[in-house]
């Protein structure tokens, strides 16, 4: 059985997970997500602890199994706390603002870059370079930081251009001649 898959998943207090045949579905203040589960994996509750279990023993609904038990951790996570991705604006003139669902940016070009904030997503410009991208789904709050990366990425001579806050870049050195 797969390593990951023999962890079982504490539910902490004010999480409400529901299993029907097919589907688990946790609920909590913050919000609800819900996930397929595959016919190859058994998902058992019992005293507020989830276990997951292959039906089989070949090699795919072992690492399912694992994958399944990552994804459903990750939800009681994003629904007990929620998750948060810090991005920095680093140019002169580089600037970010909320207003209402949209995010306008400021990174250089000869327009200003209007992003549309989906459902389920929070941002949070606390100064004019910083952005925190918030929500209860990991994946999505990692998709839409992505997004957002990805009008300037960071470039390598000077640094310029919109990065994670943790994110370390190599700089290069100009040429010579």
């Amino acid at each position: 059985m797969s390593r990951v898959a023999k962890n079982p998943i504490a539910i902490p207090k004010g999480v409400d997970v529901t299993l029907q045949k097919r589907f688990i579905s946790l609920k909590s203040g913050n919000g609800q997500l819900e996930q397929m589960i595959p016919t190859e994996i058994e998902v058992k509750l019992t005293d507020n602890i989830l276990t997951f279990v292959p039906n089989d023993t070949s090699k795919a609904a072992n690492a399912l199994a694992g994958t399944m038990r990552a994804l459903v951790n990750n939800m009681v996570k994003g629904v007990a706390q929620g998750f948060e991705r810090k991005l920095t604006l680093v140019g002169v003139g580089y600037r970010a603002q909320v207003e209402g669902k949209k995010l306008n940016l400021t990174l250089g070009f000869s327009h200003p870059v209007a992003f549309d904030i989906p459902d389920g997503i929070t941002i949070v410009t606390p100064t004019q370079t910083e952005i925190l991208v918030k929500g209860i789904d990991k994946q999505l709050v990692g998709q839409v930081a992505a997004n957002i990366r990805a009008y300037r990425p960071p470039e390598p001579y000077k640094g310029k251009g919109v990065r994670y806050s943790d994110e370390v870049i190599a700089m290069k050195e100009t040429k010579k001649k």
